[in-house]
């Protein structure tokens, strides 16, 4: 008989896919507020290799003269995003939770061992547990960067009443590049954990709609 066995428990599950729906709105958004002012760009010797993001960009997205509705939408489901965030990361370290996703001392080794297994370059399976050390450090580092999302954002959003915060960040400019970079962080983020979830298959898929993985029993 399949075994069934508990992996994500349902709060965890509920804040992850709410953030699926609140991201998407935030990235879509915050792009309709950058729209109006898009000063970011890598230049070698004068010359421009890299902007965010071409004029094309935001044509293709229909993202033009957008601003008002982009600040409207991005403030509210800020606090959506903050309040969730707040409600995992609280579910975390009342439940104890937090003891499989933080990075452990040996993490840094197991890691690069993760990494050459993915790379088909190491052979020997990985142990078994509910996250690899790459995964402690990949989520715990998302976590970080959404409390950055959030402190940078509220600097820029009052940088008069928060002086002390957009200070802290170095002024008002820092922080929006700061911002700014998290965003496309976060981006990166999504399009890996994508790639990584499909690698894995569908079992690692229910386990965060249903809350548990299927194996077949060994005498099957």
């Amino acid at each position: 008989m399949p075994k069934f066995t508990p992996k994500h428990p349902l709060l965890i599950r509920i804040t992850h896919w709410i953030n699926v729906p609140v991201l998407s709105v935030m990235v879509w958004s915050g792009l309709l507020i950058y729209w109006a002012y898009d000063p970011y760009q890598i230049q070698i010797a004068g010359v421009v290799v890299v902007r965010f993001f071409p004029q094309w960009f935001y044509g293709a997205l229909d993202l033009e003269y957008g601003l008002a509705t982009g600040m409207a939408y991005h403030f509210a489901f800020a606090w959506l995003f903050t309040i969730n965030g707040l409600v995992y990361v609280t579910y975390l370290l009342r439940f104890g939770e937090w003891r499989v996703l933080v990075p452990k001392r040996r993490s840094f080794r197991e890691a690069w061992h993760v990494v050459l297994h993915d790379l088909r370059l190491r052979k020997q399976p990985l142990p078994p547990a509910k996250f690899n050390a790459a995964q402690r450090f990949a989520y715990t580092g998302v976590i970080l960067m959404a409390a950055g999302s959030v402190l940078t954002g509220l600097a820029i959003w009052k940088p008069t009443q928060l002086w002390w915060l957009a200070t802290a960040f170095g002024g008002y400019q820092t922080a929006r590049l700061l911002h700014f970079a998290l965003m496309i962080g976060f981006v990166l983020f999504v399009v890996i954990h994508l790639a990584q979830v499909a690698k894995a298959g569908w079992n690692n898929f229910r386990a965060m709609v249903a809350g548990y993985e299927i194996f077949k029993s060994n005498k099957e």
